[in-house]
C-alpha cells in the first residue's frame, strides 16, 4: 500500500514575515494528518554558503518557529530549495513507500515551488494546501497556484480538503 505524508517546508524563524497568516491552518493540517495516520515530515533549510546571513546552522533563524506543532521526529535538513535534494528525506520516502504528499510551508516562490516541481517530475502525487503556504510577497500566491497546477499539482485549501472527506450525512448537520 502506498502511503501519504504532510510535508511542512521551512517554517523557520528566518522566514517569519508572513507565516503568522497561515500557522493556525498549518497546525490544523498537522492535527488532521495525525488523526488520519499520515506521516508528518518537517523540512528545514540551512544555508552553508559563507555569504548568506539567514538559515545558518545552529542559529535561532534556522530553528522552527515556536508556534509550529512538532508531532514527529521526521525532521530533514536540506541545503537547496528542493526538499528531495535531502538524501535522508529521499530515503525516508522510499523506505516508507510514500507516493502522495500534501504540501504546506514557505516560500511559495522558492523552496515550495522547487519541491513541488521536483516531486511532480519524479511521479509523486502532490496536493498543495493553498491556505497553508505563504511567501515573502503574498501577492504572488495566486500566480504560484496557477504554476503548481501547470506542473501537475492539485491546489486545494485545507478547509476544502477536509470538507470533501466528511461523509455527506455529517456535513449536513
Amino acid at each position: 500500500m502506498h502511503k501519504k505524508a504532510l510535508a511542512i517546508i521551512d517554517i523557520q524563524n528566518d522566514i517569519t514575515k508572513n507565516y503568522k497568516d497561515v500557522i493556525a491552518t498549518i497546525n490544523n493540517a498537522i492535527d488532521w494528518a495525525v488523526a488520519t495516520n499520515l506521516f508528518v515530515v518537517y523540512i528545514r533549510h540551512e544555508n552553508v554558503s559563507e555569504g548568506t546571513r539567514t538559515f545558518k546552522h545552529g542559529t535561532r533563524g534556522a530553528e522552527f518557529v515556536p508556534d509550529l506543532h512538532i508531532v514527529s521526529e521526521h525532521v530533514f535538513t536540506k541545503y537547496k530549495g528542493n526538499a528531495l535534494s535531502s538524501e535522508a528525506f529521499a530515503g525516508f520516502i522510499k523506505d516508507h513507500k510514500i507516493r502522495e504528499f500534501f504540501i504546506a510551508g514557505a516560500d511559495a516562490v522558492a523552496c515550495v515551488k522547487s519541491t513541488c516541481y521536483n516531486m511532480c517530475k519524479a511521479g509523486y502525487g502532490v496536493k498543495v494546501l493553498s491556505d497553508c503556504i505563504t511567501s515573502y510577497d503574498t501577492r504572488k500566491l495566486d500566480e504560484m497556484s496557477r504554476y503548481y497546477e501547470s506542473q501537475g499539482c492539485t491546489v486545494i485549501s485545507f478547509h476544502d480538503l477536509v470538507m470533501t472527506q466528511i461523509p455527506a450525512t455529517q456535513s449536513q448537520s
